[in-house]
């Protein structure tokens, strides 16, 4: 059987993912990228992002983190790198907002995904780190926690190239029809996978621009106080706080505490913004710290990231194809939360690209609207 030329263009999650297995049906694949794969633009960089199965009522993404997290154990153990850690993760209630949390409950009851619910006495007893005076309750997930997502990327990208794939560097732009361009020339492929997250939505501006929305992310990290274990993943777990806007991870082989404190709308310049913490994150995210976190207070902080994220009306993914290139297919679409479903990702793409099988309504460019809270799968 004839090996289909297959072109991968971006080097963060979704298209690592996505080229390895494309390589591993016995394609021919060739993975570009402007920079090197990992690079401090990506937003697949950062040193760790958390995996917890939580998707409110949403049993597809609930059904798929678990099967991604299986495909992560796997390939940590087929390439002998730590990648995930199982600290497990925390979901803070907050009274009157509570209808994500609510429907996740019943959600892994319908799947069987493990998990505890607690009062605020017992988060406190079990997790004295975080002050929940006011939450109504918390679900723990123990097979939840963190992955290693710097050496994720570039783990997955070694597997490919030991299966044969090719990475390129060059620049992948579109003509005025939306056909894509390698360093000004049409890139001529059986399939052409466009997973350059962000960047999707400049390429691509009458396809993908309209139903997509670009913002940055500010992340610190929070020194972890001196001769204390308290806030490292062994005795602390990640946490996601919708009632202040925040997530967070503890302390990483020896990274700080990350939290984030999400700033709706906060604009990006792709190319030209340099990659910086903004001041009023700063202060949000102390003012944060010290509201959950209070044994940090005091703490400096000694690493920052500045990533951005590409978000679709309903927080799905795109796995589509371009409505005028029969050999385009578009991946990725809602970075907030993709990196955790990577591998079982990319192996979908790869899918959808062979044409074994089509992609799921979720995932298609047309019909796509706002979801409330309740209905969405992110509780954004």
């Amino acid at each position: 059987m004839a090996r289909n030329s297959c072109v991968v263009v971006g080097g963060g999650i979704a298209g690592v993912m996505t080229a390895l297995h494309l390589q591993r049906r016995g394609e021919q694949v060739t993975l570009i990228d402007r920079w090197e794969p990992g690079h401090a633009r990506a937003a697949s960089t950062d040193y760790n992002r958390v995996i917890r199965a939580i998707s409110g009522r949403d049993e597809f993404y609930t059904r798929w983190v678990r099967q991604s997290r299986e495909m992560w154990l796997e390939m940590q153990a087929e390439t002998g790198q730590n990648l995930m850690y199982e600290c497990g993760a925390l979901i803070l209630a907050t009274e009157g907002h509570c209808d994500w949390e609510d429907s996740t409950s019943e959600t892994f009851d319908k799947v069987g995904v493990p998990y505890y619910r607690f009062t605020p006495q017992e988060v406190h007893a079990r997790f004295p780190q975080f002050k929940v005076d006011e939450i109504k309750y918390a679900l723990f997930e123990p097979e939840a926690g963190l992955l290693m997502a710097h050496r994720c990327v570039l783990a997955g990208l070694d597997l490919f190239k030991r299966a044969g794939g090719v990475v390129q560097r060059g620049i992948v732009t579109t003509d005025a029809q939306e056909r894509p361009m390698l360093d000004g020339k049409p890139i001529r492929a059986d399939l052409i996978v466009i997973a350059t997250g962000a960047w999707m939505s400049e390429m691509f501006p009458r396809t993908i621009k309209p139903i997509s929305a670009i913002m940055g992310i500010n992340v610190l990290y929070t020194s972890t106080p001196d001769g204390s274990a308290d806030f490292d993943m062994e005795n602390m777990p990640c946490w996601i706080d919708h009632g202040q806007g925040s997530f967070g991870i503890p302390s990483s082989e020896g990274s700080g505490v990350k939290a984030a404190v999400v700033i709706p709308n906060v604009p990006i310049d792709l190319n030209n913004d340099e990659r910086l913490i903004e001041k009023a994150s700063l202060t949000k995210t102390r003012q944060y710290i010290r509201h959950r976190l209070p044994g940090l207070i005091g703490q400096r902080v000694v690493d920052s990231k500045f990533n951005q994220v590409i978000l679709t009306p309903d927080t799905h993914f795109i796995v589509d194809w371009h409505p005028e290139h029969e050999n385009v297919l578009f991946a990725g679409g809602c970075s907030g939360h993709l990196f955790k479903h990577g591998p079982v990702f990319g192996d979908f793409v790869a899918g959808v690209g062979v044409k074994d099988y089509g992609t799921a309504d979720r995932f298609k460019i047309a019909g796509r609207r706002k979801l409330s809270p309740k209905e969405s799968p992110s509780g954004r």
